[in-house]
């Protein structure tokens, strides 16, 4: 016991497979780094990005893969991945993952959905701000020497409307700070969710457009969201009012937003995310052989394009590792899986020291019938002390503490519960 009074978590192990390998890529914080070592196991830290290639001809080294934004882990990589047991995505987004298919191979995949929100949030501010005041202009004619102080068309915040697209964590607190400088707070989402402050909700897309002098976008991409903003919306936008974008690159139609700058309709853009990235620092070019429309754009006045870095601030790196990697860790060490985002979601109490004798078999499996009866037949010559169960669409997850086995036992156990039907990964810790 410890001096809380707690019993001290037993450290778990794989039974029959070799010492855990991680990658982690795209410069991933070293606080997650630290902790994966502090848990034993082997890191491997790249900075840069891999290929689809790269990934095919090295991902069945490891165990586990920590990822950002840039690196994609397809249906051709998984099929590659023949020790793969989990997936981390150290960032909001997991639309670089093939969730379905990892699923459907037992590998659950973890983000962290809420840890960079206040970065995501200042960006905006600091963004509307330069827009309003067309700091990026001036300050780049100071740098060519041109002194050109002008107050035309320039604007404070204070009594303007904010108009944020998609009210969830990075909305909210977006929308306390608008209320913070003085500004009118409106929102649309498709779910109806309670405003902070006196934020206020509105029933249409087109609603939110024609009152906002500045619009933000904060959606996931899916089909639906894919070019949200079009000709039609911003058509729909006040005369002269902004266009900030730092949810992904495919929720706004670019060229479009280029036409209404050009037509004087919008006054600037702030623009953080494109729908093709370079993977890399330092020898990715931002140009047009990877967007068509990009000279174009750089060319255009008042408007300011960012590298993807909504959440790089130290504090939400920090945070985004030592989340993804805590969820990472316990899976691998104990097999629960709260978070996960394509997987069900099962958790038992920690083994404790002084239950030495208990393995946890960790079973995930197709959803079909009868597969839990199947399941209790072979666990039933030994003493279950604790299980639990659920389902995610076509795949199951089943967790139970066992006691009283011996190793020639355990060994047994796993082979009968991996040679059944619906099996798709059986892990035994002990």
């Amino acid at each position: 016991m410890s001096a809380l009074g707690q019993t001290r978590p037993k450290v778990l192990r794989p039974f029959a497979v070799k010492e855990l390998k991680l990658l982690l890529l795209e410069n991933i914080s070293q606080e997650a780094v630290q902790a994966f070592k502090s848990n034993g196991f082997q890191v491997e830290h790249n900075p840069k990005a891999w290929s689809e290639d790269e990934l095919v001809a090295k991902i069945g080294e490891y165990h586990a893969i920590g990822i950002r934004s840039k690196t994609k882990i397809t249906e051709r990589v998984l099929q590659h991945a023949t020790q793969l047991l989990t997936i981390g995505c150290f960032c909001i987004g997991t639309n670089q993952v093939d969730l379905l298919a990892a699923a459907k191979r037992g590998i659950p995949v973890f983000n962290s959905p809420f840890s960079n929100s206040r970065s995501v949030a200042e960006l905006v501010i600091s963004e509307m701000i330069a827009l309003a005041r067309q700091l990026v202009d001036r300050a780049r004619e100071m740098k060519e020497g041109n002194w050109n102080k002008v107050s035309k068309g320039c604007w404070e915040l204070r009594g303007k409307t904010l108009g944020i697209i998609g009210y969830g964590h990075i909305g909210t607190q977006l929308s306390v700070l608008a209320e913070a400088f003085g500004m009118r707070v409106v929102y649309y989402d498709v779910l109806y969710i309670m405003p902070l402050g006196t934020a206020t909700q509105l029933d249409t897309l087109e609603e939110l457009l024609g009152q906002s002098d500045f619009v933000t976008l904060h959606v996931p991409e899916s089909p639906e969201t894919t070019n949200l903003i079009g000709v039609k919306q911003l058509a729909h936008m006040k005369r002269g009012a902004y266009l900030i974008n730092n949810a992904r690159g495919r929720v706004i139609d670019i060229p479009a937003v280029i036409s209404a700058l050009k037509q004087g309709h919008i006054a600037g853009c702030a623009i953080d995310v494109f729908p093709a990235e370079p993977g890399a620092n330092g020898t990715g070019v931002f140009n047009d052989q990877l967007n068509a429309w990009a000279s174009t754009l750089r060319s255009l006045p008042n408007v300011i394009l960012t590298p993807h870095i909504g959440g790089s601030t130290e504090e939400a790196q920090r945070m985004i590792g030592l989340e993804v990697s805590t969820s990472l860790s316990r899976y691998l060490l104990y097999g629960t899986t709260p978070g996960a985002v394509n997987f069900p979601e099962v958790d038992l109490r920690a083994i404790s020291d002084d239950q030495p004798s208990i393995i946890r078999v960790c079973h995930s499996h197709k959803n079909e019938p009868g597969v839990l009866r199947k399941v209790n037949e072979i666990l039933s010559n030994h003493n279950v002390e604790k299980q639990f169960s659920d389902s995610k669409g076509d795949v199951a997850y089943v967790m139970a503490d066992i006691s009283d086995v011996s190793p020639e036992e355990a060994k047994n156990l796993h082979e009968q519960l991996s040679q059944t039907k619906s099996n798709i990964l059986t892990r035994l810790l002990m």
